[in-house]
């Protein structure tokens, strides 16, 4: 299905989704890697990644998909693409997978400013606050 230069969206996704059994596997000293390996597979999409970070045991991704896509086949690629990759580089030896769903929230343009930096200070969020209260 082709998508001509008429077509026209405007969505953003705070994606969020955590380690099995919410166990902190994610090791902060490769999560910029992990990251990056998201990354590539969100151009791969052909979606647009505005901002992604985390902690040991969960990531948010912010971003906006392309209209191709469903959600749910998008979080589905990225958790079998970044589980595997996850285990075959041994950085990450605890990491035994993702759970099995994930939260999704849209924000329209007025709120990306105010997301981006959200997620962008997830470390020192979750300092002060844990995942469930969040």
């Amino acid at each position: 299905m082709g998508y001509d230069m008429s077509s026209y969206r405007q969505i953003y996704y705070q994606i969020v989704f955590g380690t099995k059994y919410r166990k902190p596997t994610i090791n902060p000293m490769h999560d910029t890697p992990l990251y990056a390996y998201i990354h590539g597979i969100i151009t791969k999409q052909k979606c647009k990644l505005y901002r992604i970070n985390g902690i040991e045991d969960h990531i948010h991704i912010f971003c906006s998909l392309h209209p191709s896509l469903s959600l749910a086949q998008f979080v589905q690629d990225i958790k079998v693409a970044s589980n595997l990759w996850m285990k075959s580089t041994h950085k990450f030896p605890l990491f035994e997978g993702w759970q099995v769903g994930y939260g999704a929230f849209t924000y329209n343009i007025r709120e990306r400013d105010m997301i981006i930096n959200y997620v962008k200070k997830q470390k020192e969020h979750h300092g002060s606050e844990n995942y469930y209260d969040e």
